[in-house]
């Protein structure tokens, strides 16, 4: 029997309670609000899976109550009612992100299957968001995709330095999954049953920075009118993960510098010191060192965060983790967008595999995402790339297969000819070619002749 929780949202009294009885019936538990400021108190006290809402009610509209939903929370589908439908209203109604539009009475006996399957993707939304969650909430190194001998290296440096009290600094490009490891460190230390804390320092300007940073006490500026604590105590016992650290104002670089000496700062506004006790992750896509010759990075922090560094490598040195990360994004979008989708293509895989990834992990995840959505059979294929990606890969492949085709050509020559003991007349008859033409290829490829040197063979 079906489950999960709709709410009815109909200012028509006989029409809203005979809707919560079919969907009752269904065997959902239903809620009704006769207006829209009645059902945001619904939506505030009930975990609700579908709406089935009216566009026409007193107090406003339901295509804007659909936008306002769907922009609080993804997880909730919508259904819109009305009883005079029209074309602009429909579409404004789909880019607003409701599940569907139909029109009252005409369309009664489409409800139903409407609501089970706006349930259904619902609970799909609802697990993704829960995998999700407990993904980033249980994160190790058992989570991280890869398994290249330059990839397998870097993960056994991090769990290395995991079991220590150690600052790491984590240098890579943009999208090679800092963020992954900075978390799996974090988990797999002591440390893991207390915070962990992400900052992107180049997400804020100097002074909001010192203030999520440090905190900031009632009074110290314009609106603070309250204290706040920052990052920083939200951390205690924890991890704090400073992203994009070559960003850091060069004021903040000394108090930071400060506080991973002693442990202490001082809040914005404040006179004491407070001590807290947490371990900073950092993490840069600069050239960091070049950026302390220049003088745009403290050298002293840059010694005191260079405590333990840990090089990503880019996704185009570990091409044969390719595969696995495709395979796995293609799990995880065929989940959000409810699709059965087998794999991928023999030449989708190809084109991945000649890709040069500039944006990484990243890049690649964006692309999968992609395909999933343009996928229309079974399986991904080079269709459903993005066409520049394919028009360059293509390039690389033709290259490649020349490549390929010579060293064929070579081995079976080099076979035949040791097949034939090196007689190269018999040789240029069972390979179907002239003599003069066997020999340029000998001298081309530079084949070996470990018994078969007789001139006259």
């Amino acid at each position: 029997m079906p489950y999960g929780n709709v709410l009815v949202i109909e200012d028509e009294t006989k029409i809203r309670l005979l809707l919560k009885r079919i969907l009752s019936l269904e065997g959902y538990t239903a809620y009704e609000a006769a207006d829209l400021r009645l059902a945001a108190q619904v939506v505030k006290s009930e975990e609700i899976d579908v709406i089935v809402c009216d566009v026409k009610l007193p107090d406003g509209d339901g295509i804007e109550f659909t936008r306002l939903i769907k922009t609080s929370s993804n997880n909730i589908e919508i259904i819109l009612l009305t009883a005079f439908g029209n074309i602009a209203d429909s579409v404004q109604a789909m880019r607003n992100g409701a599940f569907d539009y139909i029109t009252k009475g005409d369309d009664n006996e489409k409800l139903i299957p409407l609501v089970s399957n706006a349930m259904e993707k619902a609970r799909l939304q609802k697990r993704v968001r829960q995998l999700e969650e407990q993904a980033m909430k249980d994160f190790n190194f058992d989570s991280i995709i890869g398994k290249s001998p330059v990839f397998t290296e870097t993960i056994s440096l991090a769990k290395k330095v995991a079991l220590t009290e150690a600052t790491v600094l984590l240098l890579g490009e943009t999208g090679t999954g800092k963020e992954l490891f900075a978390r799996a460190i974090h988990g797999s230390s002591p440390r893991a049953v207390y915070p962990f804390v992400a900052l992107n320092c180049s997400a804020f300007t100097k002074g909001l920075l010192e203030s999520e940073l440090f905190g900031h006490k009632a009074g110290a500026f314009t609106g603070a009118i309250k204290d706040k604590k920052g990052l920083i105590e939200g951390a205690k016992g924890g991890t704090l993960f400073l992203d994009e650290i070559g960003e850091l104002h060069v004021d903040l670089q000394a108090k930071l510098l400060r506080f991973l000496e002693t442990s202490e700062f001082i809040k914005v506004g404040d006179i004491k010191s407070t001590k807290v006790n947490v371990r900073i992750i950092a993490a840069t896509n600069r050239d960091i060192e070049n950026d302390v010759k220049e003088g745009k990075f403290r050298k002293d922090l840059f010694y005191r965060l260079n405590a333990f560094t840990i090089q990503l490598p880019p996704l185009r040195d570990r091409k044969q983790d390719i595969h696995m990360l495709a395979e796995y994004y293609l799990r995880i979008f065929s989940l959000k967008t409810n699709q059965t989708i087998e794999g991928m293509s023999k030449s989708f895989l190809e084109h991945l595999k000649l890709h040069d990834w500039k944006g990484n992990i990243r890049e690649l995840k964006n692309v999968i995402e992609r395909a999933v959505i343009l996928a229309t059979g079974p399986q991904l294929t080079i269709e459903n790339l993005p066409v520049e990606l394919q028009n360059t890969n293509y390039k690389k492949l033709i290259s490649r297969s020349t490549l390929d085709l010579s060293t064929m050509e070579k081995t079976h020559i080099q076979q035949v000819l040791n097949h034939t003991r090196g007689n190269k007349a018999e040789a240029a008859k069972l390979l179907n070619i002239g003599l003069t033409t066997l020999y340029r290829k000998i001298e081309e490829y530079n084949l070996n002749q470990p018994y078969w040197n007789n001139p006259d063979l």
